[in-house]
């Protein structure tokens, strides 16, 4: 359901922007994720789920995220599904290094070499997607929607670096409606400087925009608490197959071979990375196991 979930906001955003400034696009998608998560926030609003201890960490989480989505959508215009499903993947790969940096988390080298792996993956698709500028000429000017993927992907990873740290004691519907209801007022100001007013289609599409995106949160949690996230790998890399047909079937678009180079580096290091993780986490909870203990019959004494 993720999978689907999100490539069907890839394909709204894309037909969104074809019309609509990217700015406008990410503010409009969290003012309806707020709308449609308050009926349920007063559902449960006996139970705390207006409360947070950390309003200041849930303001510098949407601006992360609005600056993501923006990035996001301005990419996703630029270059085909199959490259935004593909870098949809590497968040774990910017992950890794903040963790070191940030959170002082050792990193074995097994999941460096696999982080170096991906990054090359990478950096043959926005080799690829540099076009008829050239590699230096299209950074410099930012002619390469692979460079705001990126962008995109590094704030992704530093939002899931801030949860990791700082995020505790926190409702699962807090998290969710402050960091929409943050993201709303952050755009507000982007959105009108750049505002196109919506036909009615377009406030259809931003509005199933903004549920989806509650929805894809949703299912990722329910998944996480249901089992592992190496087992959740191989779902998600579906989501490049389902990017590939839609790509075709709607957008008429072929995967290049730079696109189908990178995917085949960073598929498989994002896999071991998650992995890794999984097994290396379940090693440091798994207790340890007693030393069995003798008694002397004749002393009555225990002796290891």
């Amino acid at each position: 359901m993720v999978a689907l979930t999100s490539n069907t906001n890839d394909i709204l955003m894309r037909l969104a922007g074809s019309r609509l400034p990217s700015m406008e696009i990410a503010f409009f998608r969290f003012f309806f994720a707020t709308l449609t998560l308050l009926p349920v926030m007063l559902y449960f609003r006996r139970d705390g789920s207006f409360y947070t201890k950390r309003p200041s960490l849930h303001i510098l989480r949407s601006a992360l995220l609005f600056g993501a989505i923006a990035c996001w959508t301005t990419g996703l215009t630029m270059v085909p599904l199959t490259v935004v499903s593909t870098f949809a993947q590497t968040t774990q790969l910017f992950v890794l290094p903040m963790a070191a940096v940030f959170l002082k988390e050792k990193v074995g080298w097994q999941r460096s070499l696999a982080t170096l792996a991906g990054f090359g993956g990478i950096l043959l698709i926005v080799v690829g997607h540099s076009g008829n500028d050239g590699f230096i000429d299209s950074l410099l000017s930012m002619n390469n929607g692979t460079l705001f993927l990126i962008s995109a992907a590094m704030m992704f990873a530093l939002s899931d670096i801030l949860n990791k740290r700082f995020v505790v004691e926190e409702s699962t519907l807090s998290m969710m409606f402050y960091i929409a209801l943050g993201t709303t007022l952050f755009g507000a100001y982007p959105a009108y400087t750049v505002w196109q007013t919506p036909e009615m289609s377009d406030l259809g599409i931003l509005l199933v925009l903004g549920a989806g995106g509650n929805l894809i949160l949703f299912f990722l949690l329910k998944a996480f608490a249901a089992t592992d996230v190496s087992a959740l790998a191989p779902f998600r890399y579906l989501e490049m197959i389902l990017a590939g047909i839609f790509g075709f079937l709607i957008f008429g678009e072929i995967p290049c071979q730079w696109t189908l180079a990178g995917a085949a580096i960073i598929v498989p290091s994002t896999f071991a990375i998650a992995y890794y993780e999984t097994h290396h986490k379940r090693k440091e909870i798994v207790p340890e196991t007693p030393k069995p203990v003798e008694i002397d019959l004749c002393t009555q004494e225990e002796r290891p």
